[in-house]
């Protein structure tokens, strides 16, 4: 099975595609995980993407679907993937279409109001990548899975925020349309609930692709 996950930034999706990865027995590619790996060992391609990451603009479609289709030649990925943060825009998918077949798209639907404080009031492990939000941490400032450090991302203020939710309207959201015109799209909708409440309702929309 292979899957694309949709969403607006701080939508949930690293939560959710973990989950979705351990239920299904798919692994989980995240172009960021990929970008901030190359980015923490000083790659000249990390160093490309983090000047325009922190700019809260998005890395050059060309470079993005290069890392992307090496990627699913590994052979962790016969037994199916998650596509996390790809595609972000038309070009993107059309891209992914020549050399990738998608079985379904799941999409969480989020008020972007709530998106906002999620993401302004977010803090990332240096080391392991886990996100917090301040009003659950209590003040501390290490992760409680590997005791790495705690740190804002630059891109994670209001301004920055309002940019990157203003280019996913323009430029990821069509892919909604683009995925439903194919029957494939699976529409979840994002919540103030516990991630385990949403869970129920993508595991709910894959079980049903797969029966």
């Amino acid at each position: 099975m292979n899957l694309i996950l949709l969403g607006a930034p701080g939508a949930g999706k690293g939560t959710q595609a973990t989950k979705i990865a351990d239920r299904y027995g798919i692994v989980h590619i995240s172009t960021g995980d990929i970008f901030r790996a190359n980015i923490k060992n000083g790659t000249e391609i990390g160093k490309l993407a983090k000047s325009y990451i922190d700019k809260g603009e998005l890395v050059p479609d060309e470079v993005t679907c290069d890392i992307v289709k090496d990627r699913l030649t590994w052979a962790d990925c016969t037994r199916g993937y998650l596509l996390d943060g790809f595609p972000r825009n038309l070009f993107q998918a059309q891209e992914l279409d020549r050399f990738a077949e998608i079985d379904g798209v799941v999409n969480i639907n989020i008020d972007h109001k709530l998106l906002l404080d999620r993401l302004c009031g977010r803090r990332v492990c240096r080391e392991c990548g886990e996100s917090y939000h301040v009003s659950t941490l209590g003040g501390k400032t290490v992760c409680a899975r590997c005791g790495g450090e705690l740190y804002q991302r630059a891109d994670d203020n209001p301004e920055t925020v309002a940019s990157r939710l203003a280019v996913y309207n323009e430029q990821t959201a069509p892919l909604i349309d683009y995925y439903e015109k194919r029957g494939i799209l699976l529409n979840v909708t994002g919540t103030e609930a516990p991630a385990e409440v949403l869970f129920e309702d993508v595991k709910a929309a894959l079980d049903k692709l797969l029966a």
